[in-house]
């Protein structure tokens, strides 16, 4: 005797049974939709653009913010009411098909409800919730916020447990986001979004640039010491303007007996302005007791592992884009610029006063490139996508140097971090141009 014949002679009302339990596993479905879509455009929504919205007033971002920032609260809330309301749901139809179909109710009661879950309860509001993120939890934020204020209790019950079990099994290492995980996923959002077009190489140069900028060092951009143009305190002020009109830079280093003795700085416009006279001819006459170089600034000098971020700031402060480069000795490495800085994020700089340079680099042939020694392992890596060291030493030849610890010969080549390495040219102590072929995999030697 089946369930149905059992109840037919009773005064049960079969059909207010069955509508009953039919409303409730809608109510209790579309709640299910509701957690699942709100875990999902949580979860997803840009807090950055949240906060945005937030700032201009925006409520429902607010309290999407506020409930994002314990995220572990916000996934354990909705995995619990979730579960809940499944579960609630499964037993009703079991309970409804069975009294319906006997036996054979458990079966259908798994056909269907695995797939009206599936369909109306994960698939459909989590597309909706990716496709909307920030509309959708905006709008979900509503809805969940007093669902975890109710689950708070069991939820803190979960995570003791939870937590126990993890460290029980050596599990749980607790670790904060840093800045370089939040740059790493812009450059990855950023390296997805380029096929689309949203973004082109320039505008991925500029960024990654800016972003480069904390991780960076005045080592890392500085004019060596050899390719400074400086003046002679010693030499008459004849010389010195001549030097001046000769030379592309407006700051010049002045030196007093030997070049790592810098007194002073020289704008050429302040030489100039100096000895200018009221008949708008150059006066080289200087007063009694001074030397032409009296009055010009002081030098600016900054330590070599100096943070780019840091002097940029120091820049600002001082009113001033010239700074001496120096080692924890004091010794003279280099000199930097705010041009320098800015080069990294918008690219090269030039304007008319800039000389002529070779190119770093040429391509050669396929995969084989003729580069010089003093280009900047960083800007090697960025021209080409490629992964040499550039944590080892500043420049290519500084990388060969720092590997085989000598210095190398012409015609001496290198297998080193995948790549062949062979000195084209050397100028006394300086490797000044290096022939650099990707190794292929089928080559052994």
């Amino acid at each position: 005797m089946t369930h149905l014949e059992v109840l037919a002679g009773t005064n049960f009302d079969l059909q207010a049974f069955i509508w009953l339990n039919a409303g409730a596993i809608i109510v209790l479905i579309i709640f299910s939709a509701l957690f699942s879509g709100s875990e999902t455009a949580l979860t997803s929504a840009s807090r950055g653009k949240l906060k945005t919205q937030a700032e201009k007033g925006n409520k429902g971002a607010q309290r999407a913010l506020k409930i994002t920032d314990d995220r572990e609260t916000l996934i354990s809330s909705v995995l619990v009411g979730n579960n809940l309301v499944n579960i609630l749901a499964t037993a009703l139809a079991t309970n409804l098909f069975t009294l319906l179909f006997g036996d054979s109710g458990v079966l259908i009661t798994t056909i269907v409800m695995t797939m009206v879950v599936l369909i109306f309860a994960e698939v459909l509001p989590k597309t909706y919730a990716i496709a909307r993120p920030e509309e959708a939890s905006q709008k979900a934020s509503r809805f969940i916020l007093p669902f975890i204020f109710i689950f708070t209790p069991i939820v803190v019950v979960i995570k003791t447990l939870v937590t126990a079990f993890l460290r029980l099994l050596g599990l749980l290492e607790p670790r904060s986001e840093s800045l370089e995980d939040v740059q790493d996923e812009i450059k990855g959002r950023i390296e997805l979004e380029i096929p689309t077009g949203m973004f082109d190489k320039e505008d991925q140069r500029r960024v990654l640039g800016a972003l480069d900028i904390s991780s960076l060092s005045v080592e890392d951009v500085m004019r060596h010491r050899s390719e400074i143009d400086m003046l002679n305190a010693d030499d008459p002020i004849e010389e010195i303007l001549a030097q001046c009109m000769t030379t592309p830079h407006s700051r010049l280093p002045v030196y007093k007996d030997e070049t790592e003795n810098i007194i002073k700085i020289a704008h050429v416009k302040d030489l100039y302005r100096n000895y200018w006279g009221q008949n708008e001819k150059i006066e080289t006459s200087t007063p009694p007791g001074e030397h032409w170089y009296t009055n010009l600034k002081e030098p600016y000098f900054v330590i070599e592992t100096t943070p780019l971020g840091i002097l940029m700031q120091e820049f600002l402060e001082k009113r001033t884009h010239f700074a001496l480069v120096v080692d924890e000795y004091g010794a003279l490495q280099g000199l930097v610029t705010l041009e320098d800085i800015i080069e990294e994020i918008v690219g090269e700089i030039e304007d008319e006063y800039d000389q002529e340079q070779s190119e770093p680099f040429k391509e050669v042939s396929q995969g084989v490139y003729l580069v010089d020694g003093a280009l900047p392992v960083r800007e090697f890596n960025k021209m080409l996508n490629l992964d040499l060291p550039d944590d080892q030493a500043v420049t290519l030849a500084g990388l060969v140097i720092n590997e085989i610890k000598y210095i190398p010969v012409k015609g001496e080549n290198f297998a080193i971090f995948g790549y062949r390495f062979e000195i084209v040219d050397r100028i006394r102590n300086r490797v000044t141009q290096i022939r650099i072929q990707k190794i292929a995999e089928t080559d052994n030697s």
